[in-house]
């Protein structure tokens, strides 16, 4: 350090300032070192600014990447279908529940793969999350995606529970060889108070079991039985008399919404035909079951494979935006090689009876009303975006 470092010039003395003499007596050594020192104080910032560059750059390529939406559609094998549906949790907020629901639905479908998942969720959690979480979990495991549907209903039969999932699996071999019935809503609307409601349920399981009938198959081969009630007070009742009338269905009971002002009870069901269809889609209205030109009782699918949509949401009330909805839902069968003049089964979720009515005056506009589909409207709590005034989600076979 004593001797002078070659490459660095001698400081010149400091003019006009006191301290001036002083510099002017250290040894060289010392000037060399505060040398060093102003180099130093000017290098370093650009040094700092360099890394914090570099780390900028390094988090830029750590950005997650986006994940897939769920498919519009899923065309899957029908004679390979099942149904599940997952257990009721008060534990945790909507996001926890959704997780833990596809956990125990995954566990539940073994080797299966989950083709489609309808959520009813309850309570004011963000239903956006639901298929956020379906395409979270189902992109970590690498996993195909399901279709989703996502609707708000207006309580589940557990306290704190926020969401009930219906899950649609295909088994490695045929289940169903002989195809699917797929019987509408039947039960309906009641008179008296919201909570009155098992004479309605008797009514919707009796036109169930008459249709499965029809349809050529016994109350064993109920696969899935939904039901949608105005009140949950008598869930257990519910729950009691389904199992007795088809004990191999899985059932799913929810309030359509938080306020009725009259007993509803309105169940729709999946049954297993033990007799293949003449054609690939048969419609039945039989008329001791006070058909509708609205909708079929029942309808058989024995084509070989099956569509099923997740939800399009409708926004707004006029005659144009319900149209809106049915064209974009065309477009999603045109790119399945379907159309809406071969859906076997219309689920209409409606947020208000004015709506519902618009649906009613519109649809066969779209559907072949020459054989009209099964069909469950009715009106529910709401959807997963503020501005829509109902959803449409349709199960249809391809075209031959």
């Amino acid at each position: 350090m004593g001797r002078t470092m070659p490459h660095l010039a001698p400081i010149a003395p400091a003019r006009n300032y006191q301290t001036a003499p002083a510099l002017t007596r250290l040894t060289p050594g010392l000037r060399g070192l505060i040398a060093c020192v102003l180099v130093l104080a000017v290098v370093a910032p650009d040094l700092h600014a360099q890394r914090r560059k570099k780390k900028q750059e390094v988090e830029i390529t750590q950005t997650l990447e986006v994940l897939p939406d769920p498919p519009a559609s899923v065309t899957v094998e029908t004679s390979k279908l099942e149904f599940l549906v997952s257990p009721l949790s008060g534990k945790g907020l909507l996001s926890a529940q959704v997780r833990e629901a596809l956990k125990v639905l995954k566990q539940q479908a073994g080797q299966r793969q989950i083709v489609k998942l309808r959520a009813f969720v309850a309570g004011t959690g963000d239903q956006r999350r639901v298929p956020a979480i379906v395409s979270e979990t189902f992109t970590e495991k690498k996993l195909p995606l399901p279709a989703v549907s996502t609707i708000q209903v207006g309580a589940l039969p557990m306290e704190g529970a926020q969401v009930i999932v219906e899950a649609v699996v295909a088994n490695r071999k045929a289940v169903n060889p002989s195809g699917l019935g797929l019987l509408s809503g039947m039960g309906g609307v009641g008179q008296g108070q919201p909570g009155l409601l098992l004479p309605m349920l008797d009514k919707a399981i009796a036109d169930l079991t008459k249709a499965a009938a029809i349809a050529g198959s016994e109350r064993t081969d109920v696969m899935r039985v939904t039901c949608l009630l105005s009140a949950l007070d008598a869930v257990g009742e519910v729950r009691t008399r389904v199992a007795a009338a088809f004990p191999s269905a899985v059932l799913t009971a929810v309030q359509a919404e938080r306020l009725h002002d009259r007993p509803l009870a309105e169940c729709e069901a999946v049954v297993r035909l033990r007799k293949k269809p003449a054609n690939d889609v048969v419609f039945l209205n039989p008329p001791d079951m006070s058909p509708s030109p609205a909708y079929s009782k029942a309808v058989l699918v024995g084509a070989e494979r099956v569509i099923l949509t997740g939800t399009q949401l409708a926004f707004h009330q006029a005659e144009a935006d319900v149209d809106l909805a049915f064209q974009r839902m065309a477009k999603v069968l045109e790119a399945a090689k379907s159309s809406m003049k071969l859906v076997a089964f219309s689920s209409i979720y409606s947020l208000s009876k004015a709506m519902s009515a618009k649906i009613r005056a519109r649809r066969f506009q779209y559907y072949d009303k020459d054989r009209p589909p099964a069909s469950t409207l009715l009106e529910f709590e709401g959807l997963p975006s503020m501005d829509a005034s109902f959803a449409l989600e349709l199960v249809a076979v391809p075209a031959p």
